[in-house]
């Protein structure tokens, strides 16, 4: 009888901790899609900007006809890419190298930089990128917390006997993004520059567009000027 009792208990045990081992692989995933359906979100909203961007650009620089190719080609195939998280990243590596020339042909011209329409377009496209970087971290969060389960014991049990398979992180390969990243809007000088991830120049050199850097306390105080013959 005893016997029975803890082999029943037993039994029982294995149910409920099927179940909710389930339950919780349910949860996971349907959170991982909607992270998803977060950065989905947020790269239409890019798609959304960037032509605008090309034909304030355009008004300008007319003659660089070869870049706002580049830009409407590698955007149509970013939204057409409609597969998994790879092949989606895949296709944005283009977008954003080809997003990066854009704004190298932008630098040349200080006229169309202080164009109010072009500033409103940076500033919203700077958001656009700053919210996608937060969603991507979340996304790659939830795959990573779900993939530990689907391939760890005993849970893994439970993921192979319900189809539960491990979910694609998103991650733009840096070979396909350049150096520089993806574009950002510096607001710090009189006139907005852009950069692409510290580009242009090295560490400590100005930004174009941005005001010269203040002295800090404890910093070599500057030489005197030479005197007057």
């Amino acid at each position: 009888m005893w016997v029975l009792i803890v082999l029943l208990a037993v039994i029982l045990l294995i149910v409920f901790g099927g179940i909710a081992s389930y339950n919780r692989f349910v949860s996971q995933r349907n959170l991982v899609r909607d992270a998803w359906a977060n950065i989905d979100t947020e790269l239409r909203r890019r798609y959304d900007l960037i032509p605008n961007l090309v034909e304030t650009v355009k008004g300008y620089a007319s003659h660089e006809r070869e870049v706002f190719e580049n830009v409407t080609k590698a955007r149509a195939m970013a939204t057409a890419a409609t597969g998994s998280p790879a092949e989606q990243a895949a296709a944005e590596g283009p977008l954003v190298a080809a997003l990066r020339q854009l704004f190298a042909v932008a630098e040349n011209y200080p006229d169309l930089k202080a164009n109010q329409n072009f500033l409103a377009l940076q500033s919203e496209l700077s958001n656009t990128e700053d919210r996608l970087q937060t969603a991507r971290r979340f996304y790659n969060s939830n795959v990573r917390d779900y993939n530990r389960r689907v391939q760890s014991f005993p849970s893994n049990l439970v993921a192979r006997s319900f189809g539960f398979t491990e979910e694609q992180f998103f991650e733009v390969d840096e070979a396909l993004r350049g150096e520089g990243g993806v574009p950002h809007v510096d607001f710090v000088g009189e006139t907005p520059g852009v950069t692409f991830g510290g580009q242009p120049g090295q560490p400590g050199s100005p930004v174009p567009g941005t005001a010269p850097a203040r002295s800090e306390p404890g910093d070599a105080p500057p030489p005197p000027p030479a005197p007057s013959s």
